[in-house]
């Protein structure tokens, strides 16, 4: 386990302290191990769908029938007849 050298503080009013008290003893933990449990759930519950997207299937097929399909644009292909610039060697 890593060693705890961080501090974290928060201030809550009498109702949501005993709530959190009352839910901690009922789980046989002390509030700070409580919190922190709760906490770290959410945190991983937020991290992980920010990190993937979740779309429908039929949404998807979209997408990627619309990712597929040629895209005509007339400035970039002249662009891209240019003579470059510079040439790698």
């Amino acid at each position: 386990m890593p060693i705890k050298s961080e501090r974290l503080e928060v201030r809550v009013d009498a109702a949501t302290k005993a709530r959190i008290e009352d839910a901690a003893a009922r789980l046989d933990q002390s509030a700070s191990v409580f919190v922190i449990h709760a906490a770290t759930a959410e945190a991983d519950r937020v991290l992980a769908r920010a990190e993937a997207t979740v779309m429908p299937a039929d949404q998807f097929d979209a997408l990627l029938t619309a990712l597929d399909m040629p895209d005509e644009a007339p400035a970039l292909t002249r662009l891209a007849q240019r003579d470059r610039r510079y040439r790698r060697t």
